[in-house]
């Protein structure tokens, strides 16, 4: 089951319940601001989530996946592959 765009597991984020967040997928905007630079360009170009895009990983999900305080070391970016991979 696809839970963002970006690859993060939704179902292991403390922001779940302390915010309500449903996941970028079930949401019009991010709790955190107005909008999320990875679901929107998901969006565009109609990917269910970046694994699907011929230029992933681009340098925006890297800049997500490696960003010192909210990164996650690169899990997100092995998490769209696998769903990729899934199909």
């Amino acid at each position: 089951m696809i839970e963002s765009r970006c690859g993060i597991l939704c179902s292991g984020c403390g922001f779940q319940e302390s915010m309500g967040c449903k996941g970028c997928t079930n949401i019009e905007k991010p709790f955190w601001g107005e909008s999320c630079p990875v679901k929107s360009c998901c969006e565009e170009k109609s990917h269910t989530h970046c694994g699907q895009c011929p230029e992933f990983p681009c340098q925006t999900l890297y800049q997500f996946a490696y960003d010192p305080q909210q990164g996650d070391n690169g899990a997100r970016i092995e998490q769209c592959r696998k769903w990729k991979a899934e199909g």
